[in-house]
């Protein structure tokens, strides 16, 4: 059902981006570069986050992590992640498969600027074996998203 939400998310909003599927699973950022035959950093990932009682999204560069400081800053109070239950709850996508399409519940999305180092970027596209290739500054477009400057290396 994930997949298909995110298939008619797309169809519907940009029918010129293909889904593209793969027989193996992309659950982490490494077995996705893998996959998809580009880098880490490529991946653009996605962690379900709460901070003072609001869920948002935040999609990274694959090789990031969440710099602590920069998040309570910008999202006003200490950010956790969510549990894989509550993940799936409110996305509507397994983890290892979430992005900011198709989603379940309309959230708030945020892209971390360290994803405009490149021109094409790999979200996951609602499963653990599909993703969709396209631009970073699409991607925020397409997601609705602020951009934000919450990553570390």
């Amino acid at each position: 059902m994930s997949l298909e939400s995110v298939r008619a998310d797309l169809a519907a909003r940009a029918p010129d981006l293909q889904i593209v599927e793969l027989q193996t699973p992309t659950s982490t950022v490494e077995l996705a570069a893998q996959g998809h035959g580009v880098a880490p950093a490529q991946i653009a990932k996605t962690l379900s986050l709460r901070a003072e009682g609001r869920v948002f999204l935040v999609v990274m560069r694959g090789d990031a992590r969440l710099d602590n400081k920069k998040a309570k800053a910008t999202f006003g109070g200490k950010v956790s992640m969510l549990g894989a239950q509550e993940v799936e709850a409110v996305t509507g996508h397994p983890v290892g498969g979430v992005c900011p399409f198709g989603l379940k519940t309309p959230l708030p999305v945020y892209c971390d600027v360290s994803l405009k180092a490149f021109t094409e970027v790999v979200p996951a596209a609602g499963s653990i074996y599909s993703a969709v290739r396209l631009p970073p500054l699409r991607l925020a477009a397409l997601a609705g998203a602020e951009w934000v400057d919450v990553a570390k290396f």
